[in-house]
């Protein structure tokens, strides 16, 4: 089985917060770990995929990842 990419780890955690946060820490520790191998500092996400695509709800979303060790960015839109 081969390790998820950045990108296929980005889907799962839009998939998961569409399905009302189901496994998110676990999506989230796979992004951790993609990021890891990929060399990259921070995971990129499309605002418009986000459940609630407003200012509090990006905040909140970035505080609950960096908590768990990953940087969040959003792209602009």
């Amino acid at each position: 089985m081969s390790e998820p990419t950045v990108a296929d780890a980005i889907n799962r955690i839009y998939e998961s917060l569409q399905a009302d946060n189901a496994d998110i820490d676990l999506h989230i520790a796979t992004l951790k770990a993609a990021l890891t191998r990929a060399g990259l500092k921070e995971a990129v996400f499309d605002p418009a995929r986000l459940a609630h695509n407003n200012r509090s709800g990006r905040k909140l979303l970035q505080a609950y990842f960096r908590q768990r060790g990953v940087t969040v960015k959003f792209n602009a839109s």
